[in-house]
């Protein structure tokens, strides 16, 4: 998953997940599907009729939870005629949703993306072929450094009634992607030179860092040009860890709109580094089409000269 515009770089593997436990509830009425695409969903990814879709690429962790007891319960006796000896809480969920009769199951769960440690949506497939990917974010043993991207179009709040009480955005995904934080940086190109505990070291403070930027739910068209570059252009880990070889930190990643934008939205996303000896701040920038779903590189890292 991870592309240098300027190398190839290795695909992320899938990794792990947590199956929250839920207060029994009243009973209520099954969710309804969100539509498969080109089908009628005049609220899917937009707030009133004439808004904008409003796109998600976000990173986080994805959990199920079971929206009505009696769910639970079907789970329950799903289990009892799934082979489950030796295996852990979470080994036993994924064994019994991977089984292909036990399908329905999946599809009854709600699906919770978690980002920051905070319930920020509610996730459906756009094509219900893509349950699969669900399921797959699963990990029979989640790791802290699981991650989950997903990308899709935000559309509106999630009733009370359908998962608990739970009332968050609803996200019709188009892609999903599971990994772990030390894959996805054991897959960047090092830079000819750099030892590689140091190399780790600047990768792993980076990602950190820019994850870790308050509100970061991957909606703003800040947010989703970052966390495109963290996974597909390497060459900013490659940036920092030149800098701090010359005595060098990075002191700030801003985005803003950039002067190309004409009827396609493309932003500036700069990066300074300011020498720990002298105070000399050198910028170095990439331009992001943010313009529809699916981010993309205009211009690879170079020079940045304020106006």
């Amino acid at each position: 998953m991870l592309e240098d515009q300027d190398n190839n770089a290795a695909v992320m593997q899938p990794s792990a997940v947590a199956l929250a436990p839920i207060a029994p509830a009243q009973s209520i009425a099954p969710p309804s599907p969100v539509p498969a695409p080109g089908a009628e969903c005049p609220t899917c990814g937009a707030g009133a009729p004439g808004v904008p879709p409003s796109f998600v690429y976000a990173l986080g962790k994805i959990e199920p939870r079971f929206p009505r007891v009696s769910v639970e319960k079907e789970f329950v006796q799903a289990t009892g005629r799934t082979e489950t000896a030796n295996l852990t809480d979470r080994q036993t969920l994924q064994q019994v949703l991977s089984q292909p009769q036990n399908r329905y199951l999946a599809r009854q769960l709600c699906w919770v993306m978690m980002i920051g440690g905070l319930e920020t949506y509610l996730l459906y497939p756009r094509d219900p072929t893509d349950l699969s990917q669900l399921i797959e974010a699963l990990r029979p043993t989640p790791q802290p450094g699981d991650l989950d991207l997903v990308i899709g179009m935000r559309g509106p709040l999630a009733s009370p009634d359908l998962c608990n009480g739970l009332t968050v955005p609803i996200v019709a995904f188009d892609q999903l992607y599971s990994f772990d934080r030390a894959h996805l940086i054991g897959s960047i190109p090092r830079p000819e030179g750099t030892p590689e505990a140091q190399f780790t070291a600047v990768a792993e403070e980076l990602f950190d860092r820019i994850v870790g930027i308050a509100d970061n739910a991957g909606t703003s068209d800040e947010h989703r040009a970052l966390n495109y570059l963290i996974v597909r252009y390497p060459r900013i880990y490659a940036a920092v860890a030149e800098a701090n070889a010359r005595g060098a930190s990075l002191t700030s990643v801003d985005v803003r709109p950039s002067a190309l934008s004409g009827l396609r939205k493309v932003v500036e996303v700069i990066f300074s580094f300011t020498n720990r000896t002298t105070d000399v701040v050198e910028k170095q920038f990439v331009r992001v089409d943010v313009t529809e779903q699916f981010p993309f590189l205009v211009t690879k890292l170079s020079p940045y000269f304020d106006r």
